[in-house]
């Protein structure tokens, strides 16, 4: 839950910090489904690297086999918790940078520029 709400935090603040950016692509004639996938993209990437490359999955495990005697109830190396985190964090991730983006491209791209 904890990385859930951090995951969220940041991906959040930085799809924020790009509204000016989402104005200027607008006003250049970017469609709201472009710039949608753009930030999707953009949040999406570091969410993905995190969970699929050897650093997330291996260093939970490892972690796993340092509290294994303070699990109960579940096998240390349970794949479908792996899994439920995994698609959790993944889903959170999503929505992290779906409502901003969704946001900021309901927006006007003249007032979007003019607070930069």
């Amino acid at each position: 839950m904890l990385a859930s709400v951090g995951l969220y935090g940041v991906l959040t603040y930085l799809t924020t910090q790009r509204t000016g950016e989402i104005g200027l692509r607008m006003a250049l004639g970017a469609e709201r489904r472009q710039v949608l996938r753009l930030m999707l993209g953009d949040g999406m990437r570091p969410a993905l690297y995190g969970l699929v490359l050897v650093l997330g999955l291996a260093t939970s495990a490892g972690a796993v086999r340092l509290i294994q005697s303070m699990l109960y109830g579940t096998r240390p190396l349970d794949p479908r918790i792996f899994v439920t985190v995994a698609a959790t964090l993944l889903a959170v991730a999503g929505l992290a940078c779906l409502v901003p983006a969704w946001r900021a491209s309901r927006i006007d791209p003249m007032q979007a520029l003019r607070t930069e």
